[in-house]
């Protein structure tokens, strides 16, 4: 059972990247859901560098379910952003459905002011 929603993710992930790519100018928002935590990192694909990042496992994060912990980072992230520089970003949600902990996410980046 788990292979094939693995190998289901890997597809999706892989046909959502090869549109999702960051540059200096509007670099990729990356995340990654495991069953405990989430993380999310501004990429720079051309450069190869991660420009800012944000998880739950934070201080800061706001205790509380899983959503709302997504929504924390999210708007942790887009703050972090701002300060770098970071004005729009282009959404990679690898793999994940929108919906849930990945929607969270992204309205608190939109939140914090954001643009994707």
């Amino acid at each position: 059972m788990q292979d094939r929603k693995l190998i289901r993710r890997t597809k999706i992930r892989a046909r959502i990247r090869k549109s999702a790519y960051g540059t200096v100018e509007r670099p990729r928002l990356s995340i990654f859901r495991s069953n405990k935590e989430i993380y999310a990192q501004v990429i720079d694909d051309l450069n190869g560098h991660t420009i800012v990042a944000a998880s739950s496992r934070e201080t800061g994060v706001a205790k509380g379910n899983k959503v709302e912990q997504a929504a924390a980072v999210g708007k942790i992230l887009g703050e972090k952003a701002k300060a770098a520089g970071v004005e729009t970003v282009i959404f990679d949600r690898g793999g994940y459905l929108y919906h849930g902990r990945v929607k969270a996410l992204a309205d608190g980046a939109r939140e914090s002011g954001l643009k994707f």
